[in-house]
């Protein structure tokens, strides 16, 4: 598939050079560190019940400069390797593919096993000899799995002292008597009291970049 690529005429590699950035949004989102973060952060508003705060940009915002800096050091290789085939010979193609490989072993290294093997054996193809022989595009939707996995694993983690909170309002509320008033209403200020309490935003951020270490 390479030498195919390789060898396609130059307008042709153009192409398909400008119709691959209409893709640099998705693949922004669901082939790097983003798609874990900003799942955790919505997790994170819903638990505490904030429909409005932070707003939806502030969390997209925030997810886009993490990325950016457990990325910094897959996207510097993912330039180094695509340079020098495209300064070297101008092949655009040559270019995307040696570029690509930085990605998929920052992918590969995310992925659980059984996932990736279920692509692989999607493919119909001779088992690979080794990491390096694994296809991208087997790679990929592995990868999205086993981030929606994690992510919804530290999301869970997440919602459980909130709904702990909520349950404990919910009770002494009961106890009260007090039937018609919501507990929710309660619940939000001692949530917010209590995050704040305990650096709870430091501490998700820490975890969700020290994750990828």
């Amino acid at each position: 598939m390479e030498s195919v690529l390789k060898d396609l005429n130059p307008v042709i590699q153009m192409l398909l050079l400008m119709a691959s950035f209409s893709l640099l949004p998705f693949a922004f989102a669901c082939l790097t560190s983003f798609l874990r973060f900003v799942i955790v952060f919505s997790i994170l508003k819903t638990a505490m019940g904030t429909q409005q705060v932070p707003p939806s940009i502030v969390i997209i915002g925030l997810s886009i400069i993490l990325t950016i800096y457990t990325m910094s050091g897959v996207f510097g290789k993912m330039y180094e390797l695509g340079s020098v085939p495209y300064q070297k010979n101008g092949n655009i193609t040559e270019a995307m593919v040696e570029g690509s490989k930085p990605l998929k072993e920052f992918m590969m290294k995310q992925t659980r096993q059984k996932d990736l093997e279920f692509f692989v054996s999607l493919s119909q193809s001779e088992p690979p000899a080794t990491p390096e022989d694994v296809n991208f595009w087997s790679v990929a939707p592995a990868y999205i799995i086993s981030e929606l996995k994690t992510a919804f694993e530290i999301g869970f983690m997440v919602f459980v002292p909130f709904i702990v909170l909520d349950l404990v309002v919910a009770n002494v509320l009961l106890a009260l008597g007090m039937f018609m008033l919501s507990p929710t209403i309660i619940s939000l200020p001692f949530k917010l009291l209590i995050f704040i309490a305990v650096d709870g935003w430091s501490l998700i951020v820490q975890g969700l970049v020290n994750s990828y270490n």
